[in-house]
């Protein structure tokens, strides 16, 4: 089937506009992608996915495997960014601004299903799948693929116009549709990403060992804190924007979001790390309602402050 004669990639992308996304490109589905998928299996094969065996799923190296049709992915940006700050004390916890607002799951999710909605109801036959960081997609690649963004040597995408603070999703799709230019990459010789990092997790550029990131243990990581990790926390109980918070272009170019539903939850900027060492299951309920923050199940969370203040106390101690 060819769409391309009825159907084109310019009104599919004013209508992801329409529904709120900041940033929409198209890419083709071709065979040319050994690139990203050798990379991928090298860092599998290094082991620096750590316990997330989701991400060695034989459907994130072949799209086809998603969708056998597939011939376009429609890939979209949402810019999260709100300029609230982090008060300074050791006292306080940190969490990450992606989770300070509502689940960007929920909130990216109702937009991507009118897209499909919209794409399945331009002629018959046409099938289209949404996702958004919730299916074996390699996000990031097919996002720079689409002209979104490029991929930084801190793993994240980052966009010229609001910097890496974005959501990203895709819809998949036996659509043909003209696809947009690759994001070239413009971190140039900046390492900041790669200085700031206290746990060396950016090993090198463009590569992010998960067994040393502080937003992995934080977030994935259902053990124990590994002790060559704890007494880097800095405070972090919920992911971690260390990296994202030193990169130039989030510094010069990040826009408050015009989203609603982003901004933060009261609590979630400057919560004690002493009152979330205790929270019980009952308060975490109430704290973080439709919040991303629900993947941290309370004990967690109470695990990650709990390091956090033991640490705080070998260093008063000391």
């Amino acid at each position: 089937m060819n769409q391309c004669s009825v159907i084109s990639s310019s009104a599919v992308k004013d209508k992801a506009l329409e529904l709120g996304f900041h940033k929409v490109g198209i890419t083709a589905v071709d065979e040319s992608n050994n690139t990203e998928v050798n990379r991928l299996q090298a860092w599998i094969r290094l082991g620096y996915h750590a316990d997330m065996d989701w991400m060695d799923n034989p459907k994130r190296r072949d799209i086809h495997l998603v969708m056998p049709e597939a011939r376009s992915l429609v890939c979209v940006a949402l810019n999260y960014y709100t300029p609230h700050q982090r008060p300074d004390g050791e006292e306080y916890a940190k969490i990450s601004r992606y989770g300070w607002g509502r689940d960007y799951h929920k909130v990216m999710h109702k937009k991507l299903k009118l897209l499909t909605s919209y794409l399945e109801s331009l002629g018959e036959g046409i099938k289209a799948r949404y996702y958004a960081d919730t299916g074996p997609v390699q996000d990031k690649v097919w996002a720079q693929k689409a002209g979104i963004g490029w991929i930084a040597k801190n793993g994240n995408v980052i966009t010229t116009e609001y910097g890496s603070w974005v959501f990203l999703g895709e819809v998949v799709t036996n659509l043909e549709l003209e696809s947009d230019r690759p994001h070239t990459q413009h971190c140039g010789s900046c390492t900041r990403c790669l200085e700031a990092c206290p746990t060396n997790a950016i090993t090198q550029p463009f590569v992010v060992d998960a067994n040393r990131c502080i937003a992995y243990h934080t977030i994935e990581n259902r053990g124990e804190i590994p002790e060559a990790i704890a007494p880097h926390l800095q405070g972090w109980v919920a992911g971690c924007d260390i990296c994202q918070d030193v990169c130039p272009w989030n510094q010069r170019f990040a826009q408050t979001t015009d989203v609603a539903d982003f901004q933060p939850y009261p609590g979630n900027i400057a919560p004690k790390l002493i009152e979330l060492a205790k929270i019980s299951d009952e308060e975490w309920d109430r704290q973080f309602p439709a919040s991303a923050l629900r993947r941290i199940k309370p004990e967690m969370l109470r695990r990650n402050a709990r390091a956090n203040l033991d640490v705080s106390r070998r260093n008063n101690d000391s």
